[in-house]
């Protein structure tokens, strides 16, 4: 009995020293995942904290804002300046090679770079055509002096033309029908014939709308997109420029005698050009391009001042001068019910022509102005023949002869002559 109550305890004591090492190993597990999650023990504080920039919102760059010509507005975008108008020059004449030449070598090759060539119209006093005029009835004289008639033929030959268009204002009302003018002139175009078309307005505005083509569809495109536009007309400068690229204009090199003419439509009143009509008439005589003239000169003013003629009558001084000078016609059409008949007669004009050529007895290359008179012998049984033709030539300018290259900086360019007065009105 003293045995047990002895050992009690003794076991009571290791019982609570097993108990105590489990509570305190619990407890240092509980104290040590405590710490774990503990979070940041610094002291908070109250009130707007400012935030510190890390290192990578330090580096980032301020944005710079747009300028601007106002509050709340940007910069508009502007236009650049537009391109040089097109200009009327020359397509080159290849140079032709010596060595290619197919010549026998007992052949005797004789050029003649005098001979003038003329394309002569015969009419009756009623301006109907005459054909069956013979070479022997032909007269040439230059300068008075009867030449003599190196070759003569009544063959169709092609014909290059071109057809320049006033495309100011006062062109307006009529537009519609001078627009179905055109078109009925190119469609009568031949096999070999060629065509360029031209819109001009004032002297900066002068544009090639189509280079030479035989295509008629091209041409017609071209026709379908001229339009009207405002300016102050320039007639001699656009007539100027149009026989200048007719008469540079060789296909076929220097043995290239095809007809050449130009049909200008317009009302005749000249209000700002470059060029005056003495220099115009001057270019004219050193080229063989007849002039066709429509005149839509009814609606200009009929009243003459005590010095000064009407602006009809230059109008219409001008155009018949144009035509009569280079061997061509001019109408004046009164109603535009009357522009599908001018079209025939032009057309027939164009096609109802001899060519006659002549070796000119004065060899003189002094750069003289030479007249030149056609006339047709009278034949029992036949009316009064009347030959139209050029009115004359510049000495020296033979249509065999090649013609001379001109300057780049040459007044026909647009884009380089300078304006003769230079204080006048911008159109």
């Amino acid at each position: 009995m003293k045995l047990r109550t002895a050992n009690f305890p003794r076991a009571r004591r290791g019982m609570l020293a097993l108990l105590i090492g489990i509570t305190a190993g619990i407890s240092f597990m509980i104290v040590g995942t405590s710490g774990a999650q503990q979070p940041d023990s610094r002291p908070r504080q109250t009130g707007t904290a400012t935030a510190t920039p890390t290192p990578q919102q330090t580096l980032r760059p301020t944005p710079t804002p747009i300028p601007q010509t106002g509050p709340g507005r940007r910069i508009a975008p502007q236009l650049g300046e537009p391109p040089p108008p097109p200009v009327l020059k020359p397509k080159p004449t290849p140079t032709p090679d010596p060595a290619s030449a197919e010549i026998d070598e007992n052949s005797r090759l004789i050029m003649n770079a005098e001979l003038v060539t003329l394309h002569v119209r015969v009419i009756d006093r009623n301006n109907h055509p005459i054909n069956n005029v013979r070479k022997e009835e032909f007269h040439v004289l230059e300068d008075g002096v009867q030449q003599p008639i190196f070759s003569f033929t009544r063959e169709e030959v092609p014909v290059m033309y071109g057809l320049a268009i006033d495309t100011s204002g006062s062109l307006r009302p009529a537009f519609e029908q001078v627009i179905n003018a055109g078109k009925a002139i190119i469609n009568s175009n031949k096999k070999g014939d060629e065509t360029f078309l031209e819109r001009f307005i004032s002297s900066d505005m002068i544009e090639t709308i189509q280079d030479f083509t035989a295509n008629k569809e091209t041409l017609m495109d071209g026709l379908d997109n001229l339009y009207v536009a405002g300016g102050q007309t320039a007639v001699i400068d656009g007539v100027y420029l149009a026989a200048e690229h007719v008469a540079g204009y060789k296909k076929g090199g220097d043995d290239d005698h095809r007809r050449r003419a130009l049909i200008v439509v317009t009302d005749g009143e000249d209000r700002s050009s470059y060029y005056n009509e003495a220099q115009l008439f001057e270019r004219l005589r050193e080229e063989d391009v007849q002039i066709f003239v429509i005149g839509f000169v009814n609606e200009l003013d009929a009243d003459k001042g005590l010095i000064r003629k009407s602006p009809r009558d230059k109008a219409v001084n001008l155009l018949n001068r144009l035509a009569s000078e280079t061997g061509g016609r001019a109408f004046f059409p009164t109603s535009l019910s009357e522009l599908p008949q001018v079209a025939d007669e032009i057309v027939r004009d164009l096609r109802t022509q001899y060519v006659v050529s002549y070796d000119p007895t004065n060899k003189a290359h002094d750069g003289t102005y030479r007249s030149i008179k056609v006339t047709i012998a009278d034949v029992a049984g036949q009316g009064k023949r009347i030959a139209l033709t050029r009115s004359g030539r510049t000495a020296g300018q033979g249509t065999a002869a090649k013609p001379t290259p001109k300057p780049a900086n040459t007044p026909g360019n647009n884009n380089v002559r300078q304006p003769a007065n230079p204080t006048r009105k911008s159109p």
